[in-house]
């Protein structure tokens, strides 16, 4: 399985300074942080500089790409039950 990352998507990894995961969500492949959705053990570990772009076992057999359509904002974060932890995590008041 050959999976190419867009020269957008290594950008921005870069960019950002973090790493990213695709993972399964309401309107299909999700590109996250991954301190919105953690990765697995079982994930696809693809480097982008010194971070790492995980793509879920589930979604990798159906990517050949990963690309910026793929990325989900906050709005639809906030809006998907897939990501209904970080959402709490979010809005839970500071102690």
């Amino acid at each position: 399985m050959s999976i190419t990352v867009a020269e957008d998507v290594k950008a921005m990894v870069l960019r950002e300074k973090q790493d990213y995961r695709i993972c399964t969500a309401c309107m299909g492949p999700a590109l996250v942080p991954t301190s919105v959705k953690s990765p697995k053990d079982s994930d696809l570990r693809i480097p982008v500089g010194s971070n790492t772009l995980y793509i879920s076992k589930v979604q990798a057999p159906y990517i050949n790409e990963v690309t910026m359509d793929m990325l989900y904002n906050e709005d639809e974060i906030d809006s998907c039950p897939a990501f209904y932890q970080y959402a709490e995590r979010k809005h839970r008041p500071a102690q």
